[in-house]
């Protein structure tokens, strides 16, 4: 496989505002942990194998266990998820998904029991940008692992 093209080179500008936005999203109020389940979740599900491979050396650099970097993708099951991290995965396919009738009611009074209002705005920016990272890397086939060395993730050891 080989990238289309280096979208960051055409368009440099939107690419240094995304930035921006990603690292201020990443800023907030959100457990970083809880943060890295929602980027990793939403690749899954939009299939950006970039994306995904980025964020799970993000997550395993910061100290999550291998085993529940695996049951990401079956957290419904999982029992290693507790009543927080469940509500961020849930979330995140809600709002990845986006469901023809909205989020619901119910969707966000769960959201609300367990979060403050900054934390869900900071988990709501997080799970936009990542579609739009997504949305970036599927459309031009960024290849999994080019940028390691730039971002330090070859310090993952995962290959």
């Amino acid at each position: 496989m080989s990238e289309r093209l280096n979208y960051g080179q055409h368009s440099p500008e939107a690419i240094k505002k995304l930035g921006e936005a990603t690292f201020a999203a990443k800023r907030g109020s959100l457990d970083k942990r809880l943060t890295h389940l929602a980027e990793i979740r939403a690749s899954q599900i939009n299939g950006c194998a970039f994306c995904l491979d980025m964020h799970i050396k993000e997550a395993k650099i910061s100290g999550e266990s291998e085993l529940r970097l695996h049951h990401v993708a079956a957290w419904k099951e999982s029992k290693l998820f507790d009543e927080r991290e469940r509500a961020v995965l849930a979330w995140t396919e809600t709002l990845t998904t986006l469901p023809t009738d909205g989020v619901s009611d119910e969707k966000f009074a769960t959201m609300k029991s367990l979060f403050t209002d900054a934390e869900i705005a900071d988990l709501t920016f997080v799970i936009i940008i990542i579609n739009a990272w997504n949305r970036a890397g599927l459309a031009f086939k960024t290849i999994p692992g080019s940028a390691d060395k730039l971002y330090g993730l070859d310090r993952a050891n995962l290959i």
